[in-house]
């Protein structure tokens, strides 16, 4: 029977036992430290470099990466704790609303001067609004859409063209949309998290409820 054909190497020895071997022994270096000087890495901008040097540069290259990551947490922690107090003190505004004109006064008065949105609306679907329904079904089969509206959508629920949009479906049985709009094409995206609207779409969908 023929033996099955094994990858030929050039190498005497099987890297993958000296690597292991190194793992298991991290004080092989400290037994030997002049390899530490004597061994010699390929490097792009400076020909050749040492085990201590390049193990220098890989340690910075992670601190570096770790100082991202910090400043990225410290980024999105102050972005929440803002998100957060807007939104505890406009909802103490739309609970002091006694009526439907006020709560929408209030809640783009808030949104525009706080994010610099463009729109604000709460928009009733009725049964006879062909354009307005085929808007709930297509754009809101879940209960938000971010992104870009054609034309004829923008025009139809702002009046105007805009460049992104936050449309939100306050609840199956409550047939409004509330719309958020941005002069920023890229502000509002698919990918975007919901954070910001979603307190404000509970508090709103409990108040039209009562109003």
């Amino acid at each position: 029977m023929t033996e099955p054909m094994m990858p030929r190497t050039d190498l005497p020895f099987d890297e993958l036992i000296i690597r292991e071997y190194l793992l298991d022994n991290p004080d092989f270096f400290n037994r030997y430290p002049e390899l530490l000087l004597a061994m010699r890495l390929p490097h792009l901008e400076r020909g050749a470099i040492s085990l201590v040097e390049r193990r220098q540069e890989l340690l910075r290259q992670r601190v570096n990466q770790l100082e991202e990551e910090i400043t990225s947490l410290l980024t999105m922690a102050a972005r929440n704790e803002k998100i957060f107090l807007f939104n505890t003190e406009l909802s103490f505004k739309l609970l002091n609303c006694v009526n439907l004109e006020s709560l929408k006064e209030v809640l783009a008065d808030n949104l525009k001067a706080q994010f610099n949105f463009t729109h604000v609306r709460l928009i009733s679907v009725l049964e006879a609004d062909v354009e307005m329904k085929a808007i709930w079904a297509e754009r809101l089969r879940k209960e938000y859409y971010f992104g870009r509206l054609t034309q004829q959508e923008a025009k139809r629920l702002f009046g105007s063209e805009v460049g992104s949009v936050a449309l939100v479906k306050l609840a199956d049985d409550i047939p409004v949309i509330f719309a958020v709009a941005s002069h920023d094409a890229t502000h509002f995206h698919p990918d975007m998290d919901n954070m910001l609207l979603e307190q404000i779409r509970r508090l709103l969908a409990h108040m039209l409820a009562k109003l």
